[in-house]
């Protein structure tokens, strides 16, 4: 019987399939109209960007990479094939595992970074800044009451996936850390 665990397999199963050029493309122009949505939200981080409007940023984990350049807007774009970054952002733990660990305990996964440190500092604000507001975005489809509904049953799922992530070894190694979920208030009745 082998012992491997879900992740294992699905990390091994990733590294072997290539998805076609088209379904690339797609998922990363809805990224940046993600990206995009989020930073119209907060003008500050707009401003931010727009000081290092033409810069391009190539973020890779595995075998996913992505160009982004910062338009006259303050927002981004995909920067034009083959062009030359200014900063590179790579994530260094190679386990989907390690890096939602990370992302539910509040932390930033470990990230390698090089080139402009104007830029990565300007990135690092905006991560540490910047929030979807989900809730916002939720109750102008479904309405106010429903959208609160959603959100705290989502907070609460987040809560459990939480602990559950901080009592899971990290990459295969035991670790030992604890995350405490924060407290999810009670919708009212």
């Amino acid at each position: 019987m082998n012992n491997t665990s879900p992740f294992s397999f699905l990390q091994s199963l990733a590294t072997r399939f290539q998805p076609p050029a088209w379904v690339v493309d797609e998922g990363q122009q809805k990224i940046v109209l993600f990206l995009n949505h989020v930073l119209m939200q907060e003008k500050e981080a707009q401003n931010r960007l727009l000081r290092k409007k033409g810069s391009v940023i190539h973020v890779r984990w595995g075998l996913f990479a992505l160009d982004l350049v910062i338009t006259p807007a303050g927002l981004v774009g995909r920067a034009t094939p083959g062009a030359r970054p200014d900063l590179l952002l790579e994530v260094a733990a190679e386990s989907p595992m390690v890096v939602m660990q990370s992302v539910f305990a509040g932390k930033a996964p470990p990230v390698k970074i090089e080139g402009d440190v104007q830029l990565a500092a300007e990135l690092g604000w905006l991560a540490d800044n910047v929030r979807w507001d989900v809730e916002e975005d939720l109750s102008r489809l479904i309405g106010d009451v429903p959208a609160h509904t959603l959100a705290n049953a989502a907070r609460q799922v987040l809560a459990g996936l939480r602990q559950f992530l901080a009592q899971a070894p990290a990459g295969g190694a035991s670790a030992n850390t604890s995350v405490v979920a924060p407290q999810v208030p009670k919708a009212a009745a």
